[in-house]
C-alpha cells in the first residue's frame, strides 16, 4: 500500500496542471526571485491595509524598527517593541476582546533583547524574518513569566488576567528563535505563555533554553483555554520543552532535544501529537493523570502518532497506575523507539509497556468499544492500528503534513495587491468587480495579497485552481446583500476552484464570512482536487459568523431574546467540500458566534447558521486542529465521504438550543441531504455511506440548553451528539464528549453511556471502531 502511495506521489507531480492562466500573465509564477541576502517578502510589500472601524490613520502593519527597537543583541527593545504592540488605542488589559485593531507586529532579522515580557494584544499577528528568524531573548535580569505572554496575570488581582482565557482568540507567533540562556538556569525561564483558545497558532519557532543539570526553563507555558493549533517547532534543552494544561489542543511536527521532560501535560480533556521527535531527553510525555471527577482533572487523553524516540529512558510516564479501570486515556501508533528502557511506566516504577529498540504499531490504554456493543473493555495492550489509506500519508508511511506556505523565497514584485487593483475593503463598498478582475487578471502568475480591510462582496468571489492567495491580519471577505439572503435559493460567497477543476490552490491569512441577514449564503465552496499531495487548502484561514462590528448580527440585532428572528440568520452552509474534490485544512475555526466579540465583548447573541462543515470528497482530506460551533443541523457531516483524517475535530452545539428548537428557524432541505437533528438539539459529528474515516482525538460538546450550563455539571444536556449509519466505516481514537448522555450512536440509537467513560469533567472512549 505505501509503494502505491509513493508512486502516487511521484508521478502526482506529472498530471498536467490546468493551462489557464490570469489574462494578464505571460507564464506560471515558478519559483521565488528573492536573493539570498533579500528579506522576507512582508517587510519590504507596499502596505496599505484598513482596519475600517479603527481610529482614523490606524496602522495595520508595524515594523519594530520603526518604532526604536534595535535588535543588536545587546540594547533593551521591550519598550519599543510593546509601542509597536500598542499603539492606536489596541486592545489590551481592561478590553475583552476586540476584531477592531488587527495588527502585524513584524520583526526584521536581528537579536531584539527583552527584560520584561512582550505582551500580546488582542487580534495581533507576530511575524519574524522567515528567511532568517529574529531572536528573542530574555535578559539575565529578566522579570515576568514569558518572553512572549498572550494572557497576563495581573498584580494583585488574586488570579484575575487580562483575558478570559477561554476566550481568546485570533493569535499567531511565527518565524522566531526564543532564547532563554542569559538567565539563571534556576529561574523559570519560558519562551511562551500560550493561555489561548480558538484561531491560534504557532509556527516555525525554535526554543533554546539552559540545558544545564538544574535547569527549570521551559519553552512554552500553558495553564488553560480551549485552543488550538501549533506545529513545526523544535525545542532544545530545559526543564521541560512544553508544560501544558487546555481543553484540547493539536500539535504537529515537534522535535525535543536534552530536556529533562519533553512534555508535561499536566491536564486536558483531549490532545493529539502527530510527527513527534525525541532525542537525549529524560522523559518523553510526563503525564499528570488519574483525576476522573471535575474536581480532580487531570490529563484526560493523549493521542501520539508517528513519534521517533531515541536515547530517552522513558517515553511516555503516567503518575497514577491503573490496571483495570479508566484513569487517563493513551493511544500509541507508529511509534518508532530507539534505546528507550520504558515505552510506558508508572512513576511509581511499574513498567506498563516494555521499550527497547523496537516499533509500536498500536498501543491504548482505557475503554475500548466496538460496534454496537454497548459495553466496553478497560484495555492496557496492542490494538489494531487504524486503515490510512494510501493518499493520507507520505512516502515514509507517516500521515501527511505541510505547514503554513509562507512564500520565504518569493519577491514582493511576485505578489499583486487587490487593493492596488482597485478594491477598497472598507466593509461597505461592493468590491466583488475589483476582486474578480484582479483575479481574473493574475491568477497562477502572482500571489494574490489581500491588503488588510473588510472586503464586502455581493456575488461570488471564485479562486481558480492555481490561485495563491495571502491575507493581512486575517482580511475579510464577507457575503453581503440580497444574493446571499434567500434561504431557499442558497448562493456561495467564496467558491475554491470551478467545479471538477485540478491543481494548486493555497489560501493563508484570510477570514470568510457575512454580513446579515444571510440565510442563503453558502460561505466556502470548496470544488478544486490537488494535483499534489496537499497543495490544495488552507492554513490560518477561517470562516466566522456574526458578533463582530459590521455584521449586522450583534447583540443590538440579535438578543438573546430574539427566539429564531429570521433577520439573525447568519449563513445557511458553512463550508461545503464536494465530492470530486481533496484539501488539507489547518487550523480552520469555523465558528457561528454566541458572544459579541467587539462592544463588551462578553455579551451573548443569537444568530442563526444552518450548518457546519459538509463533505462529500472522495479525499484525500486532512483537517488538522479544526473546529465547527454553533450550526444549527450539525457541526461536521461526512456524506458520502471518503479518505479522511481528522485531528482532534472540536465542536459545540447551540446555546440557545432547545427553546430554539433544532433546526429552527431553518427547515429540512432534501437537496443538501439534510439529517433529522438530535432531538431538538445539533449534531456535533453525523456520518453517512462513509469509508476510511480515521478521528484522531476528538470534542464533542454540548454545555447549555437554552443558555443555562447546570447540565454540562450532570452530564445530560442532551441526548446523543455524535451519530453513524450502520455501514460507515468511521474509527475513533481518544473520544471525549462533555453534557452528552450517549457519546456515540448507531442510526440515530443511543449506544455508548456516558456513565462508565467519566474522565474529569469530560467522558472518554479510548478506542470505537466498528469492528
Amino acid at each position: 500500500m505505501r509503494v502505491t502511495g509513493l508512486l502516487l506521489s511521484v508521478f502526482g507531480s506529472l498530471t498536467p496542471l490546468v493551462s489557464a492562466l490570469g489574462t494578464s500573465c505571460t507564464g506560471p509564477i515558478g519559483s521565488g526571485t528573492a536573493a539570498a541576502s533579500d528579506p522576507f517578502w512582508l517587510q519590504t510589500i507596499t502596505h496599505q491595509g484598513k482596519a475600517p472601524y479603527a481610529a482614523s490613520g490606524y496602522q495595520v502593519f508595524r515594523n519594530v524598527k520603526d518604532f526604536g527597537a534595535k535588535g543588536d543583541g545587546s540594547t533593551d527593545d521591550t519598550a519599543a517593541i510593546m509601542s509597536a504592540m500598542s499603539s492606536g488605542g489596541r486592545c489590551g488589559q481592561g478590553c475583552n476582546s476586540s476584531t477592531a485593531t488587527p495588527a502585524i507586529v513584524y520583526f526584521p532579522s536581528g537579536n531584539y533583547v527583552v527584560s520584561t515580557p512582550i505582551v500580546l494584544y488582542y487580534y495581533t499577528q507576530l511575524i519574524g524574518d522567515a528567511k532568517n528568524r529574529p531572536h528573542l531573548i530574555a535578559s539575565a535580569g529578566f522579570s515576568g513569566f514569558a518572553i512572549v505572554d498572550a494572557d497576563p496575570y495581573i498584580d494583585g488581582g488574586n488570579g484575575a488576567q487580562w483575558w478570559v482565557n477561554q476566550n481568546n482568540f485570533f493569535r499567531s507567533i511565527r518565524n522566531f528563535v526564543f532564547d532563554t540562556t542569559r538567565m539563571p538556569a534556576t529561574s523559570t525561564g519560558t519562551g511562551i505563555h500560550w493561555q489561548v483558545s480558538q484561531a491560534t497558532s504557532l509556527m516555525n519557532l525554535h526554543f533554546e533554553l539552559s540545558a544545564a543539570s538544574n535547569s527549570a526553563h521551559q519553552g512554552m507555558f500553558i495553564e488553560n483555554g480551549s485552543g488550538g493549533f501549533f506545529g513545526d517547532l523544535t525545542f532544545n534543552g530545559g526543564a521541560f520543552g512544553m508544560w501544558v494544561g487546555n481543553q484540547q489542543f493539536t500539535s504537529r511536527n515537534l522535535t525535543f532535544t536534552n530536556a529533562r521532560s519533553a512534555v508535561y501535560m499536566n491536564w486536558n480533556w483531549g490532545w493529539s501529537f502527530q510527527n513527534i521527535n525525541i532525542q537525549n531527553c529524560q522523559i518523553g510525555f510526563e503525564v499528570h493523570s488519574g483525576g476522573t471527577t471535575e474536581s480532580t482533572q487531570t490529563a484526560g487523553g493523549v493521542n501520539i502518532m508517528d513519534a521517533t524516540v531515541s536515547n530517552t529512558p522513558t517515553f511516555v510516564q503516567s503518575s497514577v497506575d491503573t490496571t483495570t479501570s479508566l484513569a487517563g486515556s493513551l493511544v500509541l501508533n507508529n511509534i518508532k523507539l530507539t534505546n528507550v528502557t520504558a515505552a510506558v511506566k508508572i512513576a511509581s516504577g511499574r513498567t506498563v509497556l516494555a521499550g527497547g529498540t523496537t516499533t509500536i504499531a498500536s498501543w491504548a490504554q482505557g475503554n475500548v468499544y466496538t460496534g454496537s456493543s454497548t459495553t466496553g473493555t478497560f484495555k492496557q495492550a496492542s490494538i489494531a492500528a487504524p486503515t490510512k489509506a494510501d493518499g493520507l500519508v507520505d512516502s515514509s508511511g507517516k500521515i501527511f503534513g505541510r505547514g503554513h506556505p509562507q512564500y520565504e523565497t518569493y519577491a514582493p514584485s511576485q505578489f499583486v495587491s487587490v487593493r492596488s487593483e482597485g478594491a477598497v475593503g472598507d466593509g461597505v463598498t461592493d468590491d466583488a468587480a475589483a476582486i474578480k478582475a484582479t483575479i481574473a487578471k493574475w491568477y497562477g502568475c502572482k500571489i494574490i495579497f489581500f491588503d488588510a480591510g473588510i472586503y464586502a462582496v455581493g456575488s461570488t468571489i471564485e479562486f481558480p485552481a492555481e490561485t495563491q492567495a495571502v491575507g493581512e491580519a486575517w482580511s475579510i471577505i464577507a457575503g453581503k446583500g440580497s444574493a446571499f439572503q434567500t434561504v431557499g435559493s442558497p448562493a456561495v460567497v467564496v467558491r475554491a476552484g470551478a467545479s471538477g477543476s485540478t491543481g494548486k490552490l493555497e489560501l493563508t491569512d484570510l477570514i470568510f464570512s457575512t454580513i446579515g441577514p444571510a440565510a442563503g449564503a453558502i460561505v466556502l465552496e470548496w470544488n478544486v482536487k490537488a494535483s499534489s499531495q496537499g497543495n490544495a487548502g488552507t492554513w490560518d484561514t477561517h470562516i466566522r459568523l456574526g458578533g463582530t462590528s459590521g455584521t449586522n448580527l450583534q447583540v443590538s440585532q440579535c438578543p438573546t431574546s430574539n427566539s429564531g428572528n429570521t433577520a439573525c440568520m447568519s449563513a445557511f452552509l458553512g463550508m461545503h467540500l464536494t465530492s470530486s474534490s481533496s484539501g488539507y485544512f489547518e487550523g480552520m475555526w469555523v465558528w457561528n458566534a454566541d458572544h459579541n466579540m467587539d462592544g463588551d465583548g462578553v455579551t451573548r447573541v443569537s444568530i442563526y447558521s444552518g450548518r457546519g462543515v459538509w463533505s462529500q470528497s472522495q479525499g484525500p482530506v486532512w483537517m488538522i486542529g479544526t473546529g465547527s460551533e454553533h450550526h444549527n443541523f450539525y457541526q461536521y457531516f461526512l456524506d458520502g465521504a471518503k479518505n479522511h483524517f481528522l485531528e482532534m475535530p472540536q465542536t459545540e452545539i447551540p446555546y440557545f438550543q432547545p427553546a430554539v428548537a433544532a433546526p429552527a428557524p431553518f427547515t429540512k432541505n432534501t437537496a443538501y441531504n439534510d439529517p433529522t437533528p438530535a432531538g431538538n438539539f445539533a449534531w456535533g459529528f453525523k456520518a453517512s455511506n462513509s469509508t476510511g474515516i480515521i478521528v484522531w482525538g476528538a470534542g464533542f460538546y454540548s454545555f447549555f440548553q437554552s443558555y443555562s450550563d447546570a447540565c454540562s455539571h450532570t452530564y445530560n444536556c442532551q441526548a446523543q451528539v455524535l451519530d453513524l449509519d450502520s455501514t460507515s466505516t468511521v474509527s475513533f481514537y481518544g473520544l471525549n464528549t462533555v453534557g452528552v448522555q450517549y457519546m456515540l450512536s448507531i442510526n440515530e440509537a443511543g449506544i455508548i453511556p456516558e456513565g462508565p467513560n467519566r474522565n474529569g469533567f469530560q467522558n472518554t472512549v479510548t478506542v470505537w471502531t466498528r469492528t
